[in-house]
């Protein structure tokens, strides 16, 4: 526990560049069933994915307000090295969505016995890999 009372955490808040924000949005929120956000005047340029208060992930524009490393997307492969993980508590659902958006699939969906789960593979409208588990456990 922190001196003032409160008890520490931390929260990955992933952060990637994308060619258009707007169409990243949508797709990350149809395909993870996320909140739709009031529209606002930097959202070609910024946008938050959020369930409830809970941030998901942040989409930012390529080449925009002069960021460090968010500059010339043609410089490496989108993400290279980095997956999207999320998992999901309606994964058959989400799958389904999936389908609906034509997402590349890279692996469909399977189990990792490893952590007991079901996983499906995908790619993005930029290319990043995006990963949809079960939670841990969810086959026994």
């Amino acid at each position: 526990m922190e001196a003032t009372g409160k008890t520490a955490f931390v929260r990955a808040q992933p952060l990637i560049a994308v060619r258009n924000v707007r169409a990243s949005s949508t797709w990350y929120r149809q395909l993870l069933g996320l909140d739709a956000l009031p529209d606002h005047p930097h959202r070609d340029t910024y946008d938050r994915m959020q369930r409830g208060d809970e941030l998901i992930l942040q989409l930012h524009a390529w080449d925009k307000e002069d960021h460090p490393n968010l500059i010339n997307p043609d410089a490496a492969p989108p993400g290279h090295g980095v997956l999207l993980w999320f998992e999901v508590s309606d994964f058959d659902k989400v799958v389904e969505r999936a389908r609906a958006l034509h997402a590349q699939v890279i692996v469909e969906p399977h189990i990792n016995p490893n952590p007991d789960h079901r996983e499906m593979w995908l790619r993005d409208p930029d290319g990043y890999v995006v990963v949809i588990a079960s939670p841990d456990g969810e086959i026994s």
